[in-house]
């Protein structure tokens, strides 16, 4: 996908452009090494390609959907690989109120009244498997359910199959109503009264722990990202790397070698 996509750069542009110079390879391990470690990316190791050639090409594979396209192409993969359609029925919407960074302009900030946090909101619908089928970053101020209808539109509009969806009790009537009107069953899932400590919500636990698959990702510990698209990228290629790893069955390399080569066995 990525080849493709130079390919098509490289032909709108005169003499065919330049001969590109670094392998996408290493553009990709960058960026996502920022997204893995959350480190600034003038901070990023001189074994990856220039810092500002890792951004531009980061900026451009935002601006024209790159990482929305991986991620629903592992996500096919992955369903089929675990036995599913590859296009899901249903889905379990939630919202989630971060903190920003400095970076981030006031006026794309805002005041989550009900947990007293300045920031922004992640809207995120997943699949009963826990995987991303769309996001959408706004304002902490936003309330819920009007992210919310923004975010079934969304998905109404590249998941046609869904027929169901899940969500908890901030979102309201309305919203119901709104998926009604987009031939979804949205049904909202509460904890039963007196339950204390932690109780796993039927169906409405598989987002949950897509948070925090996320937060295994220190770039998203807070927003850091001008730009809401930016921010969404960043959740976007957080799901590539975890599905990623899931279809080749790789971890995270460990610079601590468990087996010395140049441990001596002694004769016992």
């Amino acid at each position: 996908m990525l080849a493709a996509w130079r390919y098509e750069r490289r032909s709108r542009a005169l003499d065919f452009g330049r001969p590109p110079q670094h392998d996408l390879r290493d553009i990709m391990d960058a960026i996502l090494y920022v997204d893995r470690t959350g480190v600034q990316w003038r901070y990023l190791p001189h074994d990856f390609p220039h810092w500002n050639t890792v951004y531009g090409y980061f900026a451009k594979w935002q601006q024209d959907g790159v990482f929305a396209q991986l991620n629903g192409l592992l996500r096919q993969l992955l369903r089929e690989k675990k036995g599913r359609d590859a296009e899901p029925s249903a889905c379990v919407i939630d919202a989630q109120s971060v903190k920003t960074s400095t970076s981030v302009p006031a006026v794309g900030q805002g005041t989550d009244a009900g947990k007293k946090i300045v920031g922004r909101k992640r809207g995120i619908a997943t699949d009963t498997l826990g995987l991303l089928l769309a996001v959408l970053v706004t304002a902490a101020s936003v309330q819920d359910s009007i992210a919310g209808t923004q975010l079934l539109d969304q998905v109404a509009a590249e998941h046609p199959r869904i027929r169901k969806v899940w969500g908890d009790g901030g979102y309201r009537q309305h919203l119901v109503e709104h998926a009604a009107t987009l031939g979804i069953d949205m049904e909202i899932t509460q904890r039963k009264p007196g339950t204390r400590g932690f109780t796993p919500i039927p169906k409405r636990w598989a987002v949950e722990r897509t948070y925090g698959w996320l937060m295994l990702h220190r770039r998203l510990a807070r927003d850091y990202e001008t730009l809401p698209t930016r921010s969404e990228a960043m959740i976007h290629l957080a799901m590539t790397d975890l599905m990623a790893r899931r279809l080749t069955g790789e971890n995270t390399i460990s610079w601590r070698d468990p087996t010395p080569q140049n441990k001596q066995v002694i004769p016992g």
